[in-house]
This record gives structure tokens, C-alpha cells and sequence, in this order.
């Protein structure tokens, strides 16, 4: 429940003034990829302002997970090695286990 106020408290605002931005920057802008011919059509976007805003906002957070995720590659596979290692030790306690009981079922009763 808390969860949810603090959400609709962020979020709510967040969502207004994203709205706001979206509607104050409506003009075309031009992204020119040609820095030598800026003027060239073939190397150039037209679109709102705001479009080439979240365009540049989603890149960003892709790069940034991509980059995070690789980063994040060694703890993954050392997490990987320990569950095959817990796996294996606890396959190797079951075999002694099952054992033990063997040899105390072998043993004669007082």
C-alpha cells in the first residue's frame, strides 16, 4: 500500500510534466548526422523535439543496461559454479548419507 502512494506521489508528477514537455516542444527539429554538410537531406531527421528526446532517453537506457549486464557477467557466472558445486555436494552428502544407513542397517542389535 505504502508502495503504491509513493508511486502515485512520483509518478504522478513525473507523468505531468513529461505531458507539459511533450506539449511545449512540439516544433520540427533537425538532427543533421553530417557535420560536414549539415544542410545534407540524406543525413538528417526531421521530427519533434520531444520524439528525438525520448529517442535519445531509450537509447541511453538500453546502452546503459547493455553495459551494466556485461559488467555484471562474472558474479553471474560465479553464482553459476556455486549452485553446480552446492549441487554436487549435496548429491556427494545423499551418497554418504545413504550409505551410513547401510552400514548401521548391517550392523547386529544389542
Amino acid at each position: 500500500m505504502t508502495k503504491k502512494i509513493i508511486n502515485l506521489l512520483i509518478l504522478l508528477p513525473l507523468g505531468i510534466i513529461l505531458i507539459v514537455f511533450c506539449v511545449a516542444n512540439r516544433q520540427s527539429a533537425t538532427l543533421a548526422l553530417n557535420p560536414f554538410r549539415p544542410e545534407d537531406q540524406v543525413l538528417s531527421l526531421h521530427a519533434p523535439l520531444f520524439v528525438l528526446l525520448f529517442v535519445a532517453l531509450i537509447l541511453g537506457m538500453i546502452v546503459g543496461a547493455a553495459v551494466t549486464w556485461v559488467n555484471q557477467g562474472k558474479h553471474r557466472k560465479r553464482a553459476r559454479n556455486q549452485s553446480r558445486e552446492a549441487v554436487h555436494w549435496h548429491a556427494e552428502a545423499d551418497k554418504h548419507r545413504s550409505r551410513a544407513e547401510q552400514i548401521t542397517g548391517q550392523l547386529p542389535s544389542k
